[in-house]
């Protein structure tokens, strides 16, 4: 069965940072590429980071760019998702999930496991 796990974020105030973790178990390989989306009360699901499996190219949102730094280490299953400089419009709640080989980034149709999904708060 797969699961991805995610701990971290939280409440923090503008200009403040968080990260993210996503730990995933239950595949049987490492070769799958990894992205982060978020979902803000009212509005669709959207990318904001996304990794290749070996960690050697990294595509982000232009919202979040120059801000996030996604990385993972496969020894560990885990990714994650450094966010500096964080803005109110940050405010969401953010998914890792895998992607489906093959496919683009930006689609959330294009995953086919998610995590549990973690609450980030940026106060003005």
């Amino acid at each position: 069965q797969v699961q991805l796990v995610q701990s971290g974020g939280g409440l923090v105030q503008a200009g403040g940072s968080l990260r993210l973790s996503c730990v995933a178990s239950g595949l049987s390989s490492s070769i799958y590429a990894m992205a982060w989306f978020r979902q803000a009360p009212g509005k669709e699901r959207e990318f904001v980071a996304g990794i290749t499996w070996s960690g050697n190219r990294t595509n982000y949102a232009g919202a979040v760019k120059g801000r996030f730094t996604v990385s993972r280490d496969n020894a560990k299953n885990t990714v994650y998702l450094q966010m500096n400089s964080l803005k109110p419009e940050d405010t969401a709640v953010y998914y890792c999930a895998k992607k489906r080989i093959g496919v683009g980034w930006y689609n959330s149709k294009d995953y086919d496991y998610w995590g549990q999904g973690t609450q980030v708060t940026v106060s003005s």
